[in-house]
């Protein structure tokens, strides 16, 4: 520091032989640094794979079904199927994927993963319009009585998810049915299929609160 001739204290100027300076300037080109990184890998889109279809639990995952989509991941990119990683053979959806929708691995599995499978149910009453693929309803049966009727009806099967909905007809053609296709736990499948046999009055009340067997 330099003084003056009446004592007051001068400022040096920097040089750039100071080592503080070069610090400074070494910390600030860092700090950019960093920042322009995280700006980058924020602004990074991958291709990943789309449902160009709803695809059902169950059903066989194909090129065919499939779309590409440039998306923002980041640290969730291993979470979803893409084009990089390919896809394996044999795949199954375990879990509904809507249209347009992203793939989440853990919604796909081989065959032998599957913990409920589709039954066809058909029904002849009218569905409410909440009624759709990815709902829950409830399963009801009535079985033959002695008396040419049928007995009180029980719950068998409660939140069961649509699978798929599918318009029936009658002998002559006309519209009068539908066929739901419920995912069934391996362990109430012979109940149903039971019922099925004996030949049950099958009925699918829609179950708003979604609630599971």
């Amino acid at each position: 520091m330099a003084v003056t001739e009446g004592g007051g204290a001068r400022l040096k100027k920097p040089s750039w032989n100071d080592p503080r300076l070069l610090v400074g300037v070494l910390l600030v080109l860092a700090s950019t640094a960093g920042v322009v990184s995280l700006v980058a890998a924020a602004d990074r889109t991958i291709e990943a794979f789309a449902a160009s279809e709803p695809i059902a639990v169950g059903e066989k995952l194909t090129p065919e079904k499939l779309h590409r989509v440039n998306v923002r991941l980041g640290d969730v990119e291993g979470n979803y199927l893409t084009p990089e990683a390919g896809l394996s053979q044999g795949l199954v959806a375990i879990q509904r994927i809507g249209k347009d929708q992203l793939l989440p691995r853990e919604s796909f599995g081989q065959p032998d993963a599957l913990a409920r499978k589709p039954v066809a149910v058909t029904v002849d009453e009218a569905l409410p319009p909440q009624a759709v693929a990815g709902s829950r309803v409830d399963v009801w049966v009535a079985l033959p009585d002695n008396r040419n009727g049928f007995s009180e009806p029980s719950l068998l099967l409660r939140g069961a998810e649509i699978a798929q909905l599918t318009p029936g007809s009658n002998a002559l053609g006309a519209q009068r049915s539908t066929v739901v296709m419920v995912l069934v736990p391996d362990g109430q499948m012979p109940k149903l299929l039971g019922a099925q046999a004996n030949k049950a009055r099958i009925s699918v009340v829609w179950n708003p609160g979604g609630s599971g067997q």
